[in-house]
């Protein structure tokens, strides 16, 4: 356990979508009401389903599944994301990996995160977090050269990333041949980001012969 990725703030139930639209937004009709009469919502049915799933869902798969047009589902989408922010629920409703779930609310982590753990460490190791940095930023990377950034054979870390689906296979390299490695859609949802253009500026923070150290290992 003391190896696993944690962050309250990603627990499912909850997040803030940038700029959502308004509650006005949500067609009257089409979106907000069942046109065969007597059935649920729009923004009910996306409640529903979004309550079940245990990844992010597309835009276009619940369009799909509710037969509505996908930009309604959108705009609903948004305009629920808005109403719980507004009215302060415990939970967001997040667009992440290319799909919306939900995320328990920041300011409830420390709670959400008392709750869950009860005293138990479930954060990766030093070792683990390192690895990945290199694979996020450095992707596709080959083994090689997270263990040139790294200073340390990176072998074992990397095999625990790839079993809990943080780190997949990403083709090879076609000069050395060596199997590639990039950071999965699940490693998004876990950080809450929509793709890897959201990462933070590592430069700063990189030591400044990392070039030269990766060139070594071609």
């Amino acid at each position: 356990m003391d190896d696993e990725l944690w962050d309250a703030s990603l627990v499912p139930t909850g997040a803030v979508v940038s700029e959502p639209a308004g509650l006005d937004d949500i067609p009257d009709e089409p979106a907000d009401s069942d046109p065969q009469g007597g059935g649920p919502t729009l923004g009910a049915a996306l409640e529903a389903i979004l309550m079940v799933v245990d990844e992010p869902v597309p835009e276009m798969t619940l369009a799909q599944v509710l037969e509505r047009p996908t930009h309604e589902v959108s705009t609903a989408l948004r305009a629920l994301a808005a109403e719980y922010t507004q009215a302060g629920r415990g939970f967001d409703l997040r667009e992440v990996a290319g799909g919306w779930r939900f995320y328990t609310r920041a300011d409830c982590a420390a709670l959400v995160e008392r709750f869950v753990r009860d005293g138990q460490q479930t954060r990766l190791t030093q070792a683990a977090l390192e690895t990945l940095a290199v694979v996020a930023y450095r992707q596709p990377v080959s083994r090689a050269r997270v263990a040139a950034v790294r200073g340390v054979n990176s072998d074992g870390v990397m095999r625990t990333l790839v079993a809990r689906g943080l780190v997949e296979e990403a083709g090879t390299d076609p000069e050395s041949q060596a199997v590639l490695y990039r950071t999965s859609s699940y490693f998004l949802e876990r950080l809450g980001l929509k793709d890897i253009g959201e990462l933070p500026e590592l430069a700063p923070f990189l030591p400044d012969d990392v070039e030269n150290l990766e060139e070594n290992t071609k």
